[in-house]
């Protein structure tokens, strides 16, 4: 049965009428594009493969299939010559995109079958992707069923520390334009340039198996509707954040690393974030504070100073270790949110840049318990970043929507500012 198709000219006018923010992963050392099939990343990301390219990020293509069964009716023989073929097209493309020294794999799991082999590419991806910053797979929601099964594969293999995209390839021909499944409220947009666009087209000419007519006279496989998706001056991803809080071991490893990982205690940003903070708080002495995620316990010290009690804890013993130290005189315990929220009433509770890390459940959770042990009247301070973390399931911003939708919750104070947001909340 023959899809009905989309036409580019049905998505311009859905494009134009979105602002989607920027690609925006800063400096990233080492990316890794998954692919299902040869030319999927020339058509998803060949512009944003140059950039950061250009940047200096060192790149690596895994390609999970050699594309060998585009064309059904093909004996073995024709189709290993047709994967061959591909294989080569793809060398040609990464030569016109201007990035020949991309470093590229071909897995050879069979086509058209990828999904039936996704341990094995899970397995395999894991591997290639370990030491990413960023790692960019077909988006898991893709029509084809293959681009499904290697977005997914290239999801769970994605290393924890890695900031994670998909791209959409067949969507844009086979999904219509208000389909709910498309997720727009993670889109993200990279701008091509003239010159990017032109290296875009060059390589996507290389995949001639695709664009002409099949051996037997089959229609092209990419047609020229098909590939007007992809002659834009934008590529749109997909962020794909992880499902739950970030693990612990995560943040164990970076006070392994080093003691104060985001040099809360010399950085002009935390200092400054932190004069804000305590300059926000309404009252000028509390009775006792609750500090979860407390880190080094750099803003611990100085809640101290505004308080006659501050109970902090953290899930690293490394931190809490150094937050004792820093902090001699608040009560500093090894925990996590939100099993470590006890029953004690508290007037203030503070939240600084923790609830981006937790997932769905835990937030709910947090929030939940949080709320119910500060006291009527009492205050809850959240400041997070506004960039989202690659462990994160969420930004900053998205953060503290939910926060402050809590209907227990009435803001006293809103600082916005490029860099993070900071709000002031009574309890009811």
């Amino acid at each position: 049965m023959t899809r009905p198709t989309v036409e580019e000219s049905e998505w311009e006018p859905v494009l134009i009428g979105r602002t989607l923010p920027s690609f925006d992963v800063a400096a990233p050392r080492r990316g890794v594009i998954v692919a299902a099939h040869p030319d999927d990343e020339t058509l998803g990301v060949g512009g944003l493969v140059q950039a950061l390219h250009a940047t200096g990020t060192q790149l690596s293509l895994v390609v999970a299939t050699d594309g060998e069964a585009a064309f059904p009716s093909l004996e073995p023989p024709a189709r290993a010559a047709l994967g061959l073929r591909r294989r080569d097209e793809l060398a040609d493309a990464l030569v016109a995109l201007g990035t020949p020294d991309v470093d590229f794999h071909f897995l050879g799991l069979p086509d058209s079958g990828l999904a039936e082999h996704e341990a094995e590419l899970v397995e395999r991806l894991t591997e290639l992707s370990r030491d990413a910053d960023v790692v960019m797979v077909p988006w898991p929601g893709d029509p084809h069923p293959d681009h499904a099964a290697a977005g997914r594969a290239g999801l769970a293999a994605a290393p924890v520390h890695a900031h994670r995209f998909s791209y959409p390839i067949w969507m844009w021909h086979w999904m219509s334009t208000d389909d709910p499944l498309i997720p727009w409220d993670r889109a993200v947009a990279h701008r091509l340039s003239p010159a990017s666009r032109a290296r875009k087209d060059r390589a996507l000419a290389a995949f001639a198996s695709q664009l002409e007519r099949g051996p037997n006279g089959e229609d092209p496989i990419v047609d020229e509707a098909m590939v007007s998706h992809f002659r834009r001056d934008r590529e749109v991803l997909f962020r794909e954040p992880p499902g739950e809080s970030a693990p612990v071991a995560r943040f164990a490893a970076l006070y392994r690393a080093d003691p104060d990982p985001w040099d809360t205690a010399g950085r002009w940003y935390e200092q400054r974030k932190r004069a804000l903070v305590l300059a926000s708080l309404p009252r000028r002495r509390y009775r006792r504070a609750l500090e979860p995620a407390c880190g080094t316990g750099e803003l611990t010290r100085e809640l101290t100073e505004r308080c006659d009690e501050v109970v902090a804890f953290d899930p690293v013993p490394e931190a809490v270790a150094r937050a004792r130290a820093t902090a001699p005189e608040a009560r500093v315990e090894i925990g996590a949110l939100p099993d470590a929220i006890t029953s004690e009433p508290v007037d203030l509770a503070v939240l600084s840049e923790i609830l981006y890390y937790l997932g769905d459940d835990d937030l709910t959770a947090s929030l939940d318990r949080l709320i119910d042990v500060l006291e009527p009247g009492g205050h809850l301070v959240a400041v997070h970043w506004r960039p989202w973390a690659p462990e994160a399931p969420r930004d900053g911003a998205a953060a503290h929507r939910v926060l402050l939708d809590r209907r227990e919750l009435t803001t006293l104070v809103a600082h916005e500012e490029a860099d993070f947001l900071l709000h002031v909340l009574r309890r009811e």
